[in-house]
């Protein structure tokens, strides 16, 4: 048996939580006395098939086509399918990306098989899958088995730990036949925004300093972001905040944005929604500030604040800075 895992990549660039997967796969290839194999997509992969390798592959189906220079759901489908049968693998994972989470659901119904989203968790139970996870907004955890004999999940970032990397590591380069996905896109990709240069990704970053209603407007958003530089954090936002069109989607946390699971999240003018509670509410440490001691934000904190974020977000900015 093997375990097929997708990686990531746009540019040459993979997210940290492919990786996280493949060395959680790795775990039950072994125990499986299975192979562990990745499957990459794109225009110019060579690199990252090489990573993958260091991280672990033993083999890796690299599919090069222009045609998937892009992501879009159905081409990317069709080529991980082809992977996992040419495998022979049981377990299909992906990371749970907005792309991730999108490619494992189609390719489960594409093939009929089973599949559970956004894993918090995966083990194995006599051989057999068991993926954990968060329902009712992370009120009830649940363990998810299948009926089908290839199980799929995608698994949500910062569940596992990033794998040690071995550089001298080589595997089987295996060059997938691209044609399966020529004039399987129905969807045309005519642009992709780029992020900010040097902006840190809100779902690998270990510190996230998130903004909500109570920065009142998208100038609000300065001393959080000068928070943020000092920590090296990602910056976040409610959707209040998005709603307003004070701050870009991209940075939305919650239930209809991103999930995220740093170290340390610090929620400032944020109430505390279960809709943004849903998404970070895994944070290992989380640290509120709030005008109102009644906001539910201070629930799920474990350290609080209840005053005024424009005095105590530039007061603890300048603390971190003098302590270099």
């Amino acid at each position: 048996m093997s375990v097929l895992v997708w990686i990531e990549q746009y540019k040459g660039h993979v997210p940290n939580v492919s990786w996280e997967v493949l060395g959680k796969a790795k775990e039950f290839a072994g125990a499986l006395d299975g192979t562990l194999a990745a499957v990459v997509a794109g225009d110019n992969v060579a690199a990252v098939a090489q990573e993958a390798f260091a991280y672990g592959a033993d083999k890796v189906y690299a599919y090069e086509s222009a045609e998937l220079a892009d992501f879009r759901v159905e081409p990317y489908a069709k080529v991980v399918s082809d992977a996992a049968k040419t495998a022979g693998a049981t377990i299909v994972l992906a990371g749970g990306t907005t792309r991730g989470r999108d490619l494992a659901a189609y390719v489960a119904t594409l093939n009929g098989w089973g599949i559970a989203p956004d894993a918090t968790g995966l083990s194995l139970v006599d051989g057999k899958l068991v993926a954990r996870r968060e329902v009712y907004t992370g009120n009830i955890l649940a363990d998810v088995t299948f009926h089908s004999d290839v199980q799929v999940a995608s698994v949500r970032g910062r569940s596992f730990s990033l794998p040690e990397k071995d550089g001298g590591k080589q595997g089987e380069l295996i060059s997938g036949d691209a044609a399966v996905a020529e004039g399987a896109a129905k969807s045309v990709v005519e642009g992709v925004s780029e992020k900010e240069s040097g902006e840190v990704s809100l779902t690998d970053a270990n510190i996230v300093v998130s903004g909500g209603r109570g920065v009142k407007g998208p100038e609000g958003f300065a001393p959080i972001r000068e928070l943020a530089a000092v920590l090296g954090a990602a910056v976040g936002a409610s959707r209040a905040a998005v709603d307003a069109g004070w701050i870009p989607y991209d940075h939305q946390v919650g239930q209809t944005g991103k999930t995220v699971r740093p170290d340390l999240y610090i929620a400032n003018g944020i109430s505390g929604a279960i809709q943004h509670l849903a998404g970070m509410g895994s944070s290992k440490v989380i640290v509120a500030i709030n005008k109102d001691p009644d906001a539910p934000i201070f629930q799920v904190a474990n350290y609080g604040i209840v005053g005024d974020l424009f005095t105590y977000v530039p007061a603890l900015t300048a603390e971190l800075k003098k302590r270099g």
